[in-house]
């Protein structure tokens, strides 16, 4: 696994948000002078403070709880719609695995990768794990010592994973090695599993061949993050600037919805809400980007 390689596209990209969010937090104005500090102040629900870093978050399509993949393990926040008004709490559900990939493949089921803590009966890296119980146990799957996937994306029936090389499995065993000239750090997939989409350092990147060879998109934003709406042709990605943008046309062309405000870590779409990991908040969108709220 190429560490040094993957981590210097992470800081890349995290340095790019850094300074932008030091310009937002100084009261720059964005276009006709308006100041995004009063358009999007930071909103959400606060993390435990033993969270150090967040490497992904999802929602379990069943039961509709919000799932943060983080240094420190799997954290589960309830349904916005469950909460009944009373604050929400995150809890930490399984053992100690700093999740550094993560996806929901389908409900209840949730693929992952990284390493586990001191005193955690796994294999470092611990390769492709999952959880068949909503992230209470892990099994190992493939390639444990091998591989630690940063940038994870899952459906149903295939599961496209960087770890120095971009691969991808459809038993969770055997992997197929995809194009060698991407560095993704994020990434999103089409239910079908044909057509990817990947931020890199140099500019989003889309596949319709199944990760085989990418192309770059001309015209768009410089995504950081990127995540797809299951059963649509629709894509979210969040752009260096925290500017939240819209595809629907499957990550070919894309407009402006709303904008996020600190830091941006993590990205879930699905046809109900956004979810936004920033400056150790989860903040939730129901209007595309829009506006951000807690529950």
């Amino acid at each position: 696994m190429k560490q040094t390689t993957r981590l210097s596209t992470a800081v890349g990209v995290v340095a790019v948000l850094v300074a932008v969010s030091a310009g937002c937090a100084s009261g720059e104005s964005g276009e006709g002078g308006r100041d995004r500090d009063t358009e999007s102040a930071v909103v959400g629900i606060d993390l435990p403070t033993e969270v150090s870093h967040v490497h992904g978050v999802g929602a379990d399509p069943e039961t509709g709880d919000i799932l943060v993949a983080s240094h420190e393990g799997l954290y589960v926040l309830p349904a916005p719609a469950g909460s009944g008004g009373e604050p929400v709490v995150p809890e930490r559900v399984g053992p100690g695995i700093d999740l550094m990939g993560f996806s929901v493949a389908e409900p209840g089921r949730y693929v992952a990768s990284g390493h586990p803590h001191e005193g955690v009966d796994m294999p470092n890296p611990v390769g492709l794990i999952e959880s068949r119980d909503s992230g209470a146990t892990w099994q190992a799957l493939s390639r444990a010592g091998e591989s630690d996937f940063h940038a994870l994306v899952a459906t149903p029936e295939r599961v496209v994973g960087f770890d120095g090389r971009l691969r991808a499995t459809e038993d969770g065993d055997t992997w197929e090695a995809l194009d060698d000239g991407i560095e993704p750090f994020s990434l999103a997939m089409a239910d079908d599993g044909r057509t990817v989409v990947a931020t890199t350092q140099g500019g989003l990147t889309r596949s319709t061949d199944g990760g085989a060879a990418f192309s770059p998109v001309e015209g768009a934003p410089p995504l950081a993050l990127v995540d797809w709406v299951p059963d649509t042709e629709v894509v979210f990605g969040v752009a260096q600037d925290g500017g939240v943008h819209r595809s629907g046309d499957s990550g070919e062309t894309w407009e402006p919805t709303g904008q996020v405000a600190g830091q941006a870590q993590a990205l879930h779409a699905d046809a109900e809400q956004l979810i936004v990991v920033a400056d150790h908040r989860v903040s939730r969108s129901a209007d595309a980007g829009t506006t951000f709220h807690s529950w």
